[in-house]
């Protein structure tokens, strides 16, 4: 169970990062402050995610 919900987790992760990186390619960012915010929005996505796949990882392996 707890695998099928950090794999939720990461798909939505996922959609959200993807979702901000169409934001600043199609130049909707109205200036650089902007533009910084939604940056270091992704970068603490990027993190998060990180974290959740390393827990997914270690909860695999202690299943074993």
């Amino acid at each position: 169970m707890a695998q099928t919900a950090l794999e939720l987790l990461v798909s939505q992760i996922d959609e959200k990062i993807e979702q901000l990186k169409e934001y600043i390619s199609v130049g909707r960012a109205d200036n650089y402050e902007e533009y910084k915010r939604v940056c270091g929005e992704i970068k603490g996505l990027l993190t998060a995610r990180g974290y959740t796949l390393d827990l997914q990882q270690r909860l695999e392996s202690s299943d074993e």
